[in-house]
């Protein structure tokens, strides 16, 4: 499969990313657990379908310690048992936020489950994470970004 263009070669694009990029910081700096914030990346990214988006966070994820086990059941963890509350919650946001155009919007069980585990910054940095890789999938989905090529840390 071949990319309908190179966003990394169109000064347009190249100027969102690094915007994107930028904002990603702020999320990677807060106090937001790293995993948790991998998780939330592939679990989006699974419910879009996008493969370059899967691909490179499932990599970075296990190149930073993530467990095969728990990658390979991000996509399942209603029924999974390797799974913190903590990550539970911020998992139904990441599905309920990303899945927010079904018209049910965030239910007061998930925001109430989120609240009981994440602080006000945390949970902050949770809403952007979801807006953030949400704004990825789309861009990569559209152009048809290829995935199975990325290498852990190629951008940055």
């Amino acid at each position: 499969m071949d990319a309908r263009m190179n966003l990394h070669s169109n000064p347009v694009a190249t100027s969102f990313i690094k915007r994107l990029n930028t904002a990603g910081q702020v999320v990677g700096n807060s106090t937001l657990p790293a995993a948790t914030y991998e998780l939330v990346k592939i679990r989006a990214s699974q419910i879009n379908g996008c493969g370059y988006c899967t691909d490179m966070h499932t990599k970075d994820a296990a190149h930073a310690g993530e467990t095969s086990v728990r990658l390979n059941l991000v996509a399942a963890w209603h029924e999974s048992t390797v799974f913190t509350e903590a990550e539970r919650a911020a998992l139904a946001l990441t599905e309920e936020a990303t899945r927010i155009g079904d018209g049910r919007g965030v239910s007061d069980e998930v925001w109430e489950q989120v609240r009981k585990h994440y602080d006000e910054d945390q949970t902050a940095a949770l809403i952007a994470a979801i807006a953030m890789i949400n704004a990825w999938n789309r861009m990569n989905v559209i152009v048809r970004t290829p995935a199975g090529d990325y290498e852990p840390g190629q951008w940055g």
